[in-house]
């Protein structure tokens, strides 16, 4: 089931939380939802939840609209801050939200034998939930929100505060959960997008600045070419200036004044490096270290939200 969001936008007070935002999420697909505190990540995903009333906009889920009828049936949502009672025990608090959703006493059993064996709960299946590590905890609450085995997942931050083996095993659970469902998936742990999700979405300050794969994003960031360099039998004043008067560079820093090292990011598709190795020919300058540095998710995303 397909996830439409249509001129969507929402306010609290003066702040524009969400701002005409349009985007597509398809059955089978991870898309990535990325964005600093604050940019709007969560009110999305809390009105396609129907946990906040739309504003302006709308939003289809299969072709039928949020504000039409209520379609929380459709979906699971794992909130940032996981709703689970850690008094009770890990079966009976599922069977408790089996209900809650609507599923017959016959279909309860069954689920909650499934979501167990899914979410690799079977050991912990009988202890309160107070007990429960962390990560066990993340899979309890992924498994409420699947309990009624909805069409699409929203899942808020669901690897915070768990250790690297803990977000390896929830990443892989996504994985396997993205195969069937639509899941809409944010998180600040830029690695994990890349290794989790089929497409990536950056909203800042409520719009959307980026929407494409890890791949595309990279491709049209490549333009500004990023070099290591490392240049000897020059002053590195001298060096810095003359580098930075060259017509393809954008800017040059210093990383180590020591050793003459800089790193040179050069403009939009005007490679550098030919000037830059020209310039050391003229002021026999010798170049002993060039190294070219693939443009990273983190720089991407530093430079879509930091404005």
């Amino acid at each position: 089931m397909d996830i439409q969001v249509r001129h969507l936008s929402k306010t609290y007070g003066h702040q524009k939380a969400v701002d005409d935002i349009s985007f597509d999420v398809h059955p089978g697909e991870i898309l990535g939802f990325l964005g600093p505190n604050g940019a709007g990540k969560t009110t999305t995903m809390k009105m396609i939840a129907q946990y906040l009333a739309v504003e302006t906009g709308d939003i289809l889920i299969g072709g039928l609209s949020v504000k039409d009828q209520t379609l929380k049936s459709q979906i699971g949502y794992l909130p940032e801050s996981n709703p689970l009672y850690h008094e009770m025990p890990v079966i009976d608090y599922l069977e408790y939200v089996a209900a809650l959703q609507g599923l017959s006493k016959e279909k309860i059993k069954e689920r909650v034998r499934e979501m167990v064996k899914v979410c690799g709960l079977d050991v912990e299946k009988h202890k309160q939930i107070s007990e429960l590590s962390k990560g066990y905890k993340q899979r309890v609450g992924l498994a409420q929100a699947m309990i009624h085995d909805p069409a699409i997942l929203i899942l808020d931050e669901p690897t915070t505060g768990l250790d690297p083996n803990q977000i390896i095993e929830i990443r892989e659970l996504i994985k396997n959960l993205g195969r069937h469902k639509t899941v809409l998936f944010s998180t600040h742990i830029l690695p994990e997008v890349e290794a989790t999700c089929d497409r990536i979405l950056i909203i800042n300050k409520g719009k959307i600045v980026a929407d494409g794969t890890a791949g595309t994003l990279r491709q049209q960031a490549q333009g500004h070419e990023i070099h290591h360099i490392r240049i000897e039998d020059g002053a590195t004043q001298e060096i810095l200036s003359q580098v930075r008067a060259l017509p393809s560079v954008q800017k040059v820093e210093v990383l180590d004044p020591g050793k003459n090292k800089f790193e040179i990011i050069s403009k939009p598709n005007m490679p550098s490096n030919r000037e830059v190795f020209q310039l050391c020919v003229q002021k026999h300058w010798v170049i002993t270290e060039l190294i070219p540095f693939e443009t990273k998710l983190e720089d991407i995303f530093r430079d879509l939200t930091m404005n």
